[in-house]
């Protein structure tokens, strides 16, 4: 404000100061702290005596020093005044050295004051590095900004020193994930049908991180790197025993992770490879049985496969080479390996009718029950790092108290921890590895598809599928993805409970595995021997839609180029009908002949 302005401010205060101290009969000038003093003097009384001042004595002498040079400028004497007639000048004096206080100087180091800043959020480290050039540079350190960036699951792999400014690093990739988000509700990217045998019907697929792997009716198996379409792990060879058999085995089932695939073959056989060499399979057994459940350890190198009542578990030592763990006989059951186990060795949870076990090759006795409860069988099973999830059908009597339940039990104690669902139909699919903490995604025969909140025994939404069955699901902070026994994918908004979009095709969804920018979708087909798959046949046309498809959507593509835009949003109708059925669902999205096209 102008100097004027000022001096009639401090006029006016005095004298409101000068009325209440007088008018309460002395006792503010008499120094004593009274209920009916006002609140500001109190306050201007606490910073004269320096009570809210960590560096007192500093404040003090700079006080003298400016007190000495405004009298010696003005020339005014040294005059004696009343301690109350000088609260407004010191208080306003006070509030004009803020600025100058050093907060953080050599009473307190730079890490501990970095220690007190990586407690702050990006707003508040915004607002601090407003106040002076000390605090700029503590609330704009690159660890404070590398920390927050890996938080919020940017560039995890990264170390601090892999980016120059990392709170710039983490604007963009805040940028781009704003830009990811709108793609995905808009179904705005780039597409990649992935084929490999023309005339062979699709029997098995898995994905992991950036890796793809698929088997087929004709005993190959093919691996494709998502980030590497040229990498030469993609072809992998088939074991010499069931290359030679005629005809040749059809692959069962396959698993993948970050570094190693693995597939079963109808004849008991199972292969592993190496995904950064492809090639030659690493590591060949034989089941005495077609397996009919094989399951990789998410992020380790360990195998475990049902064939009958034979459970096995395989693994790799410190050298690599790669060994039986255990065995086991239990009856027909479901196997899944925990993640994250890391030295510990491979823990496998099975599901085996109505029992729940755990099976560690650490313990040497056999699997150990989890959960049995007599007429309830367990319908789907998964596990995370931490917890095992499973689906109960509960019948007869036991349908009175609640239905269909999902139990969730923690392997370190064994314990039950959570009880969720309410459901009249069979659970199907669960997701809990793969949803975010303390979240849980299942999907029912009733084409229902819920996510449950762990810690508060509630759902968070509940989700009408209009396929029947919902047979894959999977999700994360805002978003579902199901996919089910009539070939439909939907893409839902989960705290809204709206569906996105939708795609449709004729074979079921076997797998629905997708992460920032990426999904990818599996529609295997049940009949492995449709009429057209041989050469010989005389309808070489029911070769494409019988087969079955592998779709790869990235939607971290440019949104404005027409060529990034999805099949489905895009349909000119000029191809040809009695060879390709991929003809979008394109109302109200075509490039119809005389219209302007689609952005």
């Amino acid at each position: 404000m102008a100097e004027d302005e000022l001096a009639a401010f401090r006029e006016r205060w005095k004298e409101e100061l000068t009325t209440r101290v007088e008018g309460g009969g002395g006792r503010a000038s008499a120094g004593s702290d009274s209920e009916d003093q006002p609140q500001y003097v109190s306050i201007a009384r606490s910073l004269l005596d320096g009570r809210t001042s960590p560096l007192l004595d500093r404040i003090q002498e700079e006080r003298s020093r400016r007190k000495r040079q405004y009298q010696s400028m003005t020339g005014q004497p040294k005059r004696k005044v009343k301690k109350d007639e000088e609260l407004l000048d010191q208080l306003i004096q006070d509030l004009n050295e803020v600025n100058d206080i050093p907060f953080f100087d050599i009473e307190l180091p730079y890490e501990l004051a970095l220690k007190i800043f990586q407690y702050l959020g990006r707003a508040e480290l915004g607002r601090c590095a407003q106040v002076s050039r000390a605090w700029r540079a503590l609330a704009e350190d690159g660890v404070l900004w590398f920390r927050m960036c890996t938080a919020e699951g940017h560039h995890r792999e990264a170390s601090v020193s892999d980016s120059p400014c990392w709170k710039s690093t983490l604007r963009d990739c805040r940028s781009s994930a704003r830009t990811v988000r709108s793609n995905w509700k808009n179904r705005v990217g780039s597409i990649s049908q992935l084929q490999f045998e023309l005339g062979k019907v699709l029997c098995d697929v898995s994905c992991s991180d950036h890796f793809v792997l698929a088997g087929y009716t004709s005993g190959d198996v093919r691996l494709w790197d998502t980030l590497h379409w040229d990498s030469p792990a993609s072809f992998l060879k088939i074991n010499g025993l069931s290359a030679n058999s005629a005809p040749r085995p059809h692959v069962s089932h396959v698993q993948v992770n970050s570094t190693v695939a693995a597939a079963a073959y109808e004849d008991g056989c199972v292969d592993l490879w190496s995904t950064e060499t492809g090639g030659q399979p690493i590591h060949h057994y034989q089941s005495p049985e077609p397996v009919q459940v094989l399951a990789l350890s998410p992020d380790g190198a360990a195998l475990g496969s049902a064939a009958g009542a034979d459970v096995r578990l395989v693994g790799a030592d410190d050298r690599g080479y790669w060994r039986e763990l255990c065995r086991a006989r239990l009856p027909k059951s479901s196997l899944v390996l925990v993640p994250g186990r890391g030295q510990q060795g491979p823990l496998a949870a099975l599901s085996a009718g109505e029992d729940v076990h755990l099976l560690d090759p650490r313990w040497g006795g056999g699997p150990r029950t989890l959960h049995s409860v007599y007429g309830h069988p367990v319908t789907c099973l998964d596990a995370s790092d931490s917890q095992v999830a499973f689906g109960v059908k509960r019948s007869g009597w036991a349908m009175h108290d609640g239905g269909n339940k999902i139990h969730v039990c923690s392997l370190e104690t064994g314990k039950a921890v959570a009880c969720v669902g309410d459901s009249l139909g069979d659970f199907t699919c669960i997701d809990l590895r793969d949803s975010p903490p303390h979240l849980l995604v299942c999907g029912n025969k009733d084409r229902r598809v819920t996510v449950f909140d762990l810690r508060a025994g509630s759902s968070v939404a509940s989700l009408y599928a209009h396929h029947l069955g919902v047979t894959a699901v999977q999700a994360d902070d805002w978003k579902v993805v199901s996919g089910g026994g009539e070939g439909l994918v939907c893409v839902w908004e989960m705290r809204m409970g709206a569906k996105l979009w939708e795609m449709h095709n004729r074979h079921p969804v076997r797998r629905v595995r997708f992460n920032t920018s990426t999904l990818v979708t599996a529609n295997v087909p049940d009949d492995k021997s449709p009429r057209g798959a041989c050469i010989t046949d005389d309808d070489l046309t029911a070769h494409r839609r019988h087969r079955g498809v592998i779709c790869h959507y990235d939607f971290s593509e440019d949104a404005l180029s027409q060529d990034h835009i999805l099949p489905i949003c895009r349909s000119d109708y000029i191809e040809s009908s009695g060879y390709n059925y991929n003809i979008g669902l394109a109302v109200p999205y075509d490039r119809l002949p005389g219209s302007r096209p689609a952005l």
